[in-house]
C-alpha cells in the first residue's frame, strides 16, 4: 500500500512566524506531530510519503502516487482541507481523515471516505482491520481515552527536519482544568494521561540520532497536569540525559499559571533545559475568569505569577482573550496595561470563540447566541457568537489593543521589562546554531538600517553589550515584532 500523508496549509497567523522564519530561512515552526505518529502506526511494509503544505506544495503527481491520502487537520486547515478534498476526489483517490477538525464536525465531511475520528490508538486499528479485509466503514469513533504507554515513536525521519525551526514531541494528553471555552477536554478528558519516561528518553534520543540540535517543543497543552510524575521521573530523567549528551536541545512547552507556586518544579524545569513556557492569562478580570471556569487564575496576584516564572529563567509568552460577557469597556486598557507590566513579549490576544462541544459552546446555544463560522485563528477579527458588548465597541477595542502592544515604542519598552525581570540559569546552555548568526547578520541590515524605528532595537543591542547571552534573545525577538506588525496591519474587521 502507498499512502500519502497530508498536512494542510494554515492561512498566515500569528504562531505561525512565517515573516520572522525568513531571517532563518525556514518555512515551518514545527512538524505535523500529530500525522507522523499515526505514520508510525501503519503496518511497516506500506512504503509512505509526507507532504506538509507549510513546507512545499501538494502537486497531483503526489496524489495519484497513492493508494489513499491521510488527512489530520484542525479548525485552522479548513480552507485548506476544502482543496485537498476536491483534488483527491477529482483524481479518484480514497481519503481518509482525523484529527480535532474532523472528530469536532463529522457531520461536515459525509464527502470523505474515511473517518478516523478521536485517538489514533483507539479508532485506527479498527479501520486497519476492516481495511485489510476491504470492508472499511465511513466513520470510526472512541468514547473511551488511548493508554499513550501504547504510543510508538513519531517517524520525524519522513519529514525535512532543515525545513523547521523546532522539532516537537509529547509527554502527555488531556488537562485537570476546566476552562469552558477550552475543548482540551473535549478531546483528551481531564486526567493527565503521561507517558513514561522511557518513552521521552526515547523520543530524545531519536530526535538527537537524526542529528537535531536546538529547540524541542512539548506540545502538552499543560505540561505540568501531572507534577508528581514530572518531578519524580520525567525532569530527572530528561536532566541526566542532557549532561550525557551535552546539551543539545533547549525546550519550551505550555502549563498553567499554577507553576508559579512551586519553586521546585521551576528549578527542574530549569535545570532540564526549559527556557520558555506559554500561559493561558486570559484576562485581569476577575469576573471573566470566574465566568470561564478558569478557577487557576482567580485570587491570586497574576502579575506576580508571571514574574515568578521569569525570575526562575524562563520565558513567559501569554495567551490573552477578549469579549466575555462581564467584560466592559475599560477591558482593553486594563489588557495592554498588564501585557506591559508583565514583560510578556510575545503576547497573543485574540477574541473568544466557542468550539463545539465545550461548555460555552453549549450555554451560548441555550442563549441562541451562536454564529455558524469559526475560523480557528487565535488572533483574527472573528467571532463564532454574538458578544453583549457592542460588537463595534469590541472590535474597536481589540483593534487598539493590537496596534498599542505591537507598535515599535511599546514591544521594545516591553522587552527591555522582561529583560530586567528575567535571570537566567546557569543551567540554561545557550545554543548558538548557523541560523541564529543568519538572523543576526539579516536583523542588522533590516532592522538595524533600513528599519524605520531603528533606534529602538540599536538601545536593546547596546544594552547587550555587557550581557552578550542576550543578544540572542533581543534578535529574535526584534525579529518576532516584525511578524506580528506585520500580521496585525493585515487584519480587518469582519
Amino acid at each position: 500500500m502507498k499512502v500519502l500523508l497530508v498536512s494542510p496549509e494554515a492561512p498566515d497567523g500569528f504562531w505561525g512566524l512565517k515573516h520572522a522564519l525568513k531571517f532563518i530561512s525556514k518555512q515551518s515552526i514545527v512538524p505535523p506531530l500529530g500525522l507522523i505518529t499515526v505514520a508510525a502506526m501503519l503496518p511497516k511494509n506500506w512504503e509512505l510519503k509526507l507532504v506538509d503544505m507549510a513546507v512545499t506544495k501538494l502537486t497531483d503527481q503526489d496524489i495519484e502516487w497513492a493508494d489513499y491520502v491521510f488527512v489530520s487537520a484542525m479548525y485552522i486547515h479548513k480552507q485548506s482541507v476544502e482543496k485537498i478534498v476536491a483534488q483527491c476526489k477529482k483524481l479518484s483517490r480514497p481519503i481518509v481523515a482525523g484529527g480535532p477538525l474532523f472528530t469536532a464536525v463529522p457531520e461536515d465531511y459525509d464527502n470523505i471516505d474515511h473517518l478516523v475520528l478521536n485517538e489514533a490508538e483507539l479508532t485506527l486499528p479498527l479501520f486497519l482491520n476492516d481495511l485489510a479485509k476491504s470492508n472499511a466503514g465511513h466513520i470510526y469513533r472512541s468514547n473511551q481515552w488511548a493508554d499513550i504507554h501504547k504510543t510508538p515513536l513519531p517517524l520525524w525521519e519522513l519529514c525535512d527536519l532543515g525545513s523547521y525551526a523546532m522539532m516537537n514531541l509529547q509527554y502527555s494528553r488531556g488537562c485537570p482544568f476546566d476552562c469552558d471555552f477550552c475543548d482540551v477536554t473535549t478531546l483528551y478528558g481531564r486526567q493527565s494521561r503521561i507517558k513514561t519516561k522511557e518513552q521521552v528518553l526515547a523520543e530524545l534520543t531519536r530526535l538527537y540520532e537524526l542529528k537535531w540540535r536546538g529547540d524541542v517543543f512539548f506540545v502538552d497543552d499543560n505540561l505540568i497536569g501531572n507534577k508528581h510524575h514530572l518531578k519524580t521521573e520525567i525532569l530527572p530523567s530528561v536532566i541526566n540525559w542532557m549532561k550525557e549528551h551535552n546539551h543539545p536541545f533547549a525546550f519550551n512547552t505550555q502549563a498553567s499559571i499554577n507553576l508559579a507556586d512551586d519553586r521546585e518544579l521551576m528549578d527542574l524545569m530549569v535545570k532540564a533545559g526549559f527556557n520558555c513556557v506559554f500561559v493561558g492569562i486570559e484576562t485581569p478580570n476577575e469576573e471573566s475568569l470566574k465566568e470561564c471556569r478558569k478557577l487557576q487564575n482567580t485570587k491570586r496576584d497574576l502579575l506576580k505569577s508571571v514574574k515568578t516564572i521569569q525570575s526562575s529563567g524562563m520565558e513567559v509568552q501569554g495567551g490573552f482573550i477578549l469579549g466575555f460577557d462581564h467584560d466592559n469597556e475599560t477591558i482593553f486598557d486594563n489588557v495592554i496595561e498588564f501585557i506591559q507590566k508583565s514583560g510578556i513579549v510575545t503576547a497573543m490576544v485574540g477574541l473568544l470563540n466557542a468550539p463545539k462541544k465545550t461548555k460555552l459552546y453549549n450555554r451560548l446555544k441555550q442563549e441562541s447566541r451562536l454564529l455558524d463560522y469559526i475560523s480557528g485563528s487565535n488572533t483574527d477579527f472573528t467571532m463564532n457568537f454574538i458578544p453583549k458588548m457592542d460588537y463595534k465597541v469590541l472590535m474597536g477595542g481589540y483593534a487598539k489593543v493590537m496596534a498599542t502592544i505591537y507598535s515599535d515604542k511599546k514591544y521594545y519598552e516591553r522587552i527591555r521589562v522582561f529583560l530586567k525581570n528575567y535571570k537566567p540559569a546557569k543551567t540554561n546552555y545557550p545554543i548558538l546554531k548557523y541560523s541564529d548568526v543568519k538572523a543576526f547578520i539579516k536583523s542588522l541590515w533590516h532592522i538595524g538600517i533600513r528599519g524605520k524605528n531603528r533606534r529602538y532595537y540599536w538601545k536593546l543591542v547596546f544594552l547587550t553589550l555587557n550581557r552578550p547571552r542576550y543578544l540572542n534573545m533581543v534578535v529574535t525577538y526584534s525579529i518576532f515584532g516584525i511578524h506580528f506588525r506585520t500580521i496585525f496591519g493585515k487584519r480587518t474587521v469582519i
